[in-house]
């Protein structure tokens, strides 16, 4: 199973402990166009995606969608404060390609935390890693162009340029889609 071998990657476990892990989880079928957590409401479930693509966006003050984070399998998701702390969410989770998911609920990891210690160090580097991808996405608004920004989402996630279209991506790089062609043109 992807989910367990994910598991034991963040954090070495013995395999009979990702099992255990693993069977709090749900299999789910997410359709694009679905939104799994939307602005406002609480945020129930945190996924780990097998196969698809989800982003999260928000809607900014002239009314307009931006991008703040793409999710491509095999990758853990999850509105965090929302989740852990059961307040309204400030973003939406869109699937953007069909995905095969695995669900955990709250209750299931308040209880993996609580009996599992490879779960509590599993957690904590998902956490890490997730600080260390937005703070990276943060910087890199101030430190690289357009271009670089572009060329390392086409490098490190091509299923993303390939799949998603450029509207969606131009607002996930700081740009308008007029720009990102030009962008794309110039690299080819």
């Amino acid at each position: 199973m992807i989910l367990e071998e994910y598991l034991k990657k963040l954090t070495p476990m013995q395999d009979e402990k990702a099992a255990k892990i693993a069977s709090f989880f749900e299999m789910e079928t997410l359709n694009k166009g679905d939104l799994i957590i939307r602005e406002g409401k609480t945020s129930k479930k945190s996924y780990f995606l097998e196969s698809g693509i989800i982003r999260c966006y928000i809607i900014d003050l002239n009314g307009e969608e931006v991008t703040t984070r793409f999710y491509s399998a095999p990758d853990f998701l999850n509105d965090y404060l929302s989740f852990f702390k059961q307040k309204p969410s400030e973003e939406n989770y869109e699937v953007l390609l069909d995905c095969k998911a695995w669900s955990i609920n709250l209750e299931n990891v308040q209880y993996c935390f609580h009996n599992i210690p490879e779960f509590r160090e599993w957690g904590r580097m998902l956490l890490t890693l997730n600080y260390v991808k937005m703070h990276k996405h943060m910087i890199s608004f101030h430190k690289h162009t357009a271009q670089e920004r572009y060329e390392n989402l086409l490098k490190n996630h091509p299923e993303i340029i390939q799949n998603i279209p450029l509207k969606i991506i131009a607002s996930y790089l700081g740009i308008t889609k007029y720009s990102l062609s030009r962008i794309r043109k110039n690299i080819s």
